[in-house]
Formats: structure tokens, C-alpha cells, sequence
């Protein structure tokens, strides 16, 4: 401290670019995404210059931020212990300890509750408790980060606040994911600044080294500052992005209401009035025999409908028994005959920080390769990696008709996977398609994957991972760089990756 008492360290928010000011990042015109689909086809978050000007990145230590009120993530009892919570609580004085344990005593997980800033350059701190996170229990993770913005935003609307300082809620020592909770954090302030940006005057993801890069890359999707920049977020926004203020969307817990079920009420009463005069005109159900049979109909639709439900119960079941089979005899069969091919590896991370795996198709022929083999040296080597989200890129380079699975036996793989892998692949991307490739891909995906439909898309040429991944995360033998170079007449050339096993 000075002699005045005043902290020496003190940044006054002024002194922050707002997001609108920070350079965008280089990117390529989305329409040179080879025939890539869009996974949204309008904006779900447009350009806007005024909401861009009311949030602010920026790397640095929150409780030195001089702003209304700043953001602490704790736990329930107010005694975590980490770095950022830790300055806060010393910077604030005894006085906000006391405040904690003896009048607030305790804050909920997805909860939050304020107090006086008491020494710090902010009058206000508002406190949150963030999940720990369980791959099993993720829809109920999702939902408590998203209660924490929400619940704090709630907070700086009802006191009038102007401007905020948001740390990074989710937390890595319990397990969150920090893209997914990134995510959230970013959509859920900006559906809050469209419905109440006027009553706010700047919101500063206040983040540190950990986290910005992740910041840096997702704020674009999220708050894009160029056309180019929205047209971009348009192919690599996730396919939820949230509902009214954010939250996660669950389909299978949203009741489907059928719109119009009678255009209007003389409908109503029609139809009404066509069933009492057929009741009245037959009796249905209303002698002696039928009251004592029961409604048949209703009976046989009961019946048919517990039928189905067993046999995709019984289904589900031998898939799990077959998958558990496969996965305990990859463990100790011998399958150096497949690895040795090298046509399955792992390459990195993309600038997403999502897991790269890396599929060659000219190696894998089908007639040196016994597929039984394959299939288990796939799940051996997937098993525990597809926990989390991950991409896969298949070159398709120089293959011919005996490098191609039959649609059966592609089925057949696919059918067996678990429902993880599906739910992590956040895309399959076809380098080097051709018109077989392509049929193939819209056949398979019609008909026998229709859940990952969405996900898959063609590049044609390595020109265009560069959008997705870093060069030195990039493992492309030497023969499908020069084919590249032929097809396109481009050289791209990639640096082996550094601390990264080839084999998985």
C-alpha cells in the first residue's frame, strides 16, 4: 500500500480495451471451408458493436480490478483454497471473513450471495459455488454452472450494479471441463446483455493464463466482432447453444406439445359431437360382454408397446454384454499386427483443446487386415480417450475399392460403440473426398447414423485444417502431403508433434 492506503496495484476498468477494440483473429473466409455444413444456419449470437463494447478479456488478478463488484468462486463453506478466492479474502480484511462465517454462513452449489468489498478496490463481491463435475452425472454439472452466471447476473440487476468483474467459475480441481464451462459462462452473459445491456456499462471476464486462451478462442463464436467472425461461429458454434438466458437445453426432458390440435373450437365441438352420436348410435363398451372383456384396443396397443420397449431393452443389453466381451479380449489378445499398420493414432489437440484422432485410410485394407482384429484394437485404444470431446480427421487420400469397408461392416462397428463415443465426437471431418466418399458418407449417415449427420464434413485440402488445428498438432504422412501438393498445387509442410505419442 501507499501511505494513503490505497492499493498500489489497482487497475481502473477504463483502462481495458472493450472486446470491440482487441484485433480479430485471422481467419479464412468461411466460405473456403471446402463443402463443410453449417451446424447453425442463421446466427444464433450476431454481430453487434453495442455488446461488444460492454464486455472486456482481459489476463490478470481480479481483486485488483477496480469495478462495482467482482465475482469469488468458493465452496459452500466459504474455505477454499484457491489462489484467486484466497487474494480476495485477504485484500478484503478481516471484516469480509467475519461477514461470511457469521452472518452469510454458507452458500449453496449453484447459489450465490453478496457482500460489501470491504478493502477492496471493489464494493461489492459476490460469492458462487461452482459443481464438481461427474461424466455420469453431466446434465445436473451443466445445469449448477449455468445457476452460478445466472444467479450472480440476477444479483447485479437487482442492485443496480454497472459494472462487473466475472472470474472463471468453473473449476478444474473439481473436474469441470474448462471449454464446456467456458461454454456456458460466455453464452449465458451474452443472452443477459441482450435483454439488459442497457442497464450495464461493462462485464470483464477477468481470466488467467490457464483459462485465456480458451476465452480467446471461444469468444469469437460467441461475440463475433466482423461478418467473417459470425460467419465462422456459424460452423464451429456447438449445436446447443443454450435456451432463452443460456441455460442447457435437454431434449429429452421437454414435453412435445402438438401445435393446433383442433384449429379452433367449433373443431372442438365437432368432434365432440361426432363421438357422442356414435356412442349413443352403438353402445361401444357399454354391454354386459364388453365391460367384462375389457377395452381390447387399449390392450393390444399396452401389449405391443411393452414389446417393443423389451425387445430395445434386450437389444441395449447384449450390446453392452458384446462391447464389455470385445474391450476384456483387447486386452489381452496380441494385436501388433494392427498397430504396426499405424492407420489409427493420436495427433494432439485442435485449437479447441479437443483431442485429435487421426485415421489413414490407404493404410487399412481390408483384405491383409482381419476386421475382427481392427475393430478390437479400436475399442482398446478408445476406450477411456472418448471420456472426452474429441474430433476425427480420415484422410481419404489415395485410397481405392480395397481400402473401403462394406456398408455392413461399417454398421456393424458402429452399432457396437458405445453411446460415448457419439456423444463426444464433436466432428468427423473427410479430407480429400471423392464422389464414392461422398455417397457413401450421405448413404451411412441417412440410414444407419442419423445422430451424427451433422457432424460429418469433407475437406479438401489440408489448407483447411489449419482452421481447426495448429501445425505442430499435426501428424500427416509424408505420401498424403505430396498427394496434397498435387491435388492443390500448395505445399503445406507439419512439424511432428512434441510429447505426443504417434501410437495411442
Amino acid at each position: 500500500m501507499d501511505p494513503l492506503g490505497i492499493l498500489a496495484d489497482i487497475v481502473d476498468v477504463s483502462s481495458l480495451k472493450p472486446w470491440s477494440q482487441s484485433r480479430p483473429r485471422n481467419l479464412h473466409d468461411a466460405n473456403s471451408f471446402g463443402n463443410q455444413e453449417k451446424i447453425h444456419r442463421t446466427s444464433p449470437f450476431p454481430c453487434s458493436d453495442y455488446i461488444n463494447n460492454k464486455v472486456i478479456l482481459w489476463e490478470g488478478d481480479l481483486s485488483c480490478l477496480n469495478v462495482q463488484a467482482i465475482v469469488n468462486s468458493t465452496n459452500e463453506t466459504f474455505t477454499d483454497k484457491n489462489p484467486l478466492s484466497e487474494r480476495i479474502l485477504q485484500r478484503a480484511g478481516p471484516q469480509l471473513k467475519q461477514d461470511l462465517y457469521t452472518n452469510i454462513k454458507g452458500c449453496r452449489t449453484g447459489d450465490a450471495k453478496l457482500t460489501k468489498g470491504y478493502n477492496l478496490p471493489a464494493r461489492y463481491v459476490i460469492h458462487t459455488v461452482g459443481p464438481k463435475f461427474n461424466v455420469k452425472y453431466q446434465t445436473a454439472a451443466e445445469s449448477a454452472l449455468f445457476s452460478c452466471y445466472f444467479k450472480v447476473l440476477q444479483l447485479v440487476k437487482e442492485y443496480s450494479l454497472t459494472s462487473v468483474g466475472m472470474c472463471v467459475i468453473n473449476c478444474i480441481r473439481r473436474g469441470y471441463p474448462p471449454y464446456e464451462g467456458a461454454h456456458i459462462a460466455l453464452r449465458t452473459v451474452r443472452r443477459f446483455l441482450e435483454k439488459f445491456g442497457k442497464d450495464l456499462e461493462v462485464i470483464v471476464f477477468a481470466v488467467e493464463n490457464v483459462d485465456i486462451r480458451i476465452y480467446e478462442l471461444l469468444m469469437p463464436l460467441y461475440y463475433p466482432r466482423s461478418k467473417v467472425e459470425e460467419e465462422y461461429a456459424m460452423y464451429y458454434l456447438p449445436v446447443d447453444v443454450g435456451g432463452e438466458n443460456g441455460e442447457p437445453v435437454f431434449p429429452e426432458r421437454q414435453i412435445r406439445i402438438v401445435d393446433k390440435p383442433f384449429s379452433d373450437m367449433k373443431d372442438l365441438e365437432k368432434n365432440y359431437d361426432s363421438a357422442e352420436q356414435l356412442e349413443s348410435s352403438v353402445n361401444v363398451g357399454k354391454t354386459s360382454f364388453a365391460k367384462m372383456r375389457g377395452d381390447l384396443d387399449k390392450e393390444r396397443k399396452t401389449s405391443q408397446k411393452g414389446s417393443e420397449y423389451s425387445n430395445v431393452l434386450i437389444a441395449e443389453v447384449q450390446r453392452i454384454n458384446k462391447y464389455e466381451r470385445m474391450l476384456r479380449r483387447s486386452k489381452t489378445e496380441d494385436l501388433r499386427s494392427i498397430e504396426n499398420i499405424r492407420c489409427l493414432y493420436h495427433s494432439g489437440k485442435d485449437r479447441f483443446g479437443r483431442l485429435v484422432i487421426t485415421f489413414i485410410g490407404h493404410r487399412f485394407k481390408l483384405s491383409e487386415i482381419n476386421f475382427d482384429k481392427a475393430l478390437l484394437y479400436l475399442i482398446n485404444k478408445l476406450d477411456s480417450v472418448v471420456q472426452q470431446n474429441y474430433i476425427v480427421l480420415y484422410f481419404n487420400s489415395l485410397t481405392t475399392k480395397e481400402h473401403h469397408l462394406p456398408f455392413s461392416l461399417l454398421k456393424e462397428a458402429y452399432d457396437l460403440l458405445d453411446q460415448t463415443y457419439k456423444k463426444h465426437l464433436r466432428a468427423f471431418y473427410i479430407i480429400h473426398p471423392t464422389i464414392r466418399s461422398r455417397m457413401m458418407t450421405w448413404w451411412f449417415t441417412t440410414f444407419a447414423a442419423s445422430t451424427v449427420k451433422n457432424k460429418v464434413h469433407s475437406l479438401r485440402g489440408i489448407e483447411f485444417l489449419y482452421n481447426l488445428i495448429s501445425p505442430d498438432q499435426l501428424d500427416i504422412p509424408e505420401a498424403i502431403i505430396e498427394y496434397d501438393y498435387k491435388l492443390n498445387g500448395v505445399r503445406y509442410c507439419t512439424q511432428p508433434v512434441i510429447d505426443v505419442p504417434a501410437s495411442l
